[in-house]
């Protein structure tokens, strides 16, 4: 590719953007953010070439409200001209803000994906903002993430040996799906298909649901009275069990809020099963404890030996 455009150069664009550069796989990157210093930073890193126009909000005020506005359009323009990929990797809340400000300067060759977490809603903001140009768009999902934000947590293999997610519309072209897998692929990623609705219950049970749970356990114990105690003596469980909660607030609020319907289906089972491992508990029930703790291991001992054999390398006995 001669030329991708990055809204949202932190961590997921960030390492979207220098993977794509390490495999040799684009010729220049236009950043694109709401954050002027992390685009500066985004630059000094090397993460992207070009900073793209400013928001519309940094215009002047007054009588040159509309030149403002006009300057910003133009500079939209110029990033999106002669672009063969547009990565949206922003919150999902901003989703169709961008696409609606992407729509009038989108060219026939260009494919506009996105890494957001659901993909229903944004499916739908994408309808409304893109209208004719739907086609346009194939909606994507990288399963990889750290829990630290910003362009300095961009690495260029976050998303080596990792799944991503498509979940392409009827519209879209083959080549179309074809370009945005290739990129993926070029990042090192092993591309899967679903629908997005079948995607966003998938990740509710999970992603959503673990990450849910996490926040919830960091701040139920950070808001007791004799808190400092507790965290004085939580250890490596503790820690693994949270590490989740040290992704971004803004982020996981919109993707709550954005599959709430199935993140709430996946909330009343676990209740279900709290409620069902609480009876046990009271009642003194070693042995209904026992089998719960022990499907669990079994479980999740299965997956893991699953997840190493498909990334163990290929065998050429």
């Amino acid at each position: 590719m001669n030329k991708v455009v990055i809204f949202g150069v932190g961590l997921i664009g960030g390492s979207f953007a220098l993977a794509l550069k390490k495999a040799g796989a684009v010729g220049s990157i236009v950043g694109m953010d709401r954050s002027p210093a992390y685009l500066a930073r985004a630059l000094e890193r090397g993460i992207i070439d070009v900073i793209g126009g400013t928001r519309a909000a940094a215009s002047p005020a007054g009588a040159d409200l509309a030149a403002g506005a006009a300057a910003a359009s133009d500079a939209m323009a110029e990033a999106l001209h002669g672009a063969d990929l547009v990565l949206l990797a922003a919150p999902v809340a901003q989703t169709e803000a961008i696409l609606s400000a992407i729509a009038p300067h989108l060219q026939a060759g260009t494919v506009v994906t996105d890494a957001g977490s659901t993909k229903s809603d944004v499916v739908v903001a994408a309808r409304r903002a893109l209208g004719g140009k739907i086609a346009q768009f194939v909606p994507g999902h990288p399963i990889a993430g750290r829990e630290t934000n910003g362009p300095d947590a961009a690495i260029d293999h976050l998303y080596a040996g990792k799944k991503c997610v498509l979940t392409a519309l009827d519209e879209n072209a083959a080549e179309d799906i074809d370009r945005v897998a290739a990129a993926w692929r070029a990042c090192g990623a092993i591309i899967h298909r679903l629908t997005p609705q079948e995607h966003d219950k998938v990740f509710a049970a999970v992603s959503h649901l673990p990450h849910l749970l996490a926040y919830a356990l960091v701040d139920d114990i950070a808001n007791k009275p004799h808190a400092d105690l507790l965290f004085q003596y939580a250890a490596s469980g503790f820690r693994d069990f949270t590490r989740i909660a040290g992704s971004s607030p803004e982020m996981w609020r919109d993707i709550s809020l954005a599959n709430q319907s199935a993140l709430l289906t996946e909330l009343d089972a676990y209740l279900a099963q709290l409620t069902g491992l609480r009876a046990r508990l009271a009642a003194g029930d070693g042995a209904g404890l026992e089998r719960v703790y022990s499907n669990a291991q079994s479980a999740r001992h299965q997956w893991i030996t699953a997840i190493e054999a498909a990334e163990a390398p290929p065998s050429h006995e």
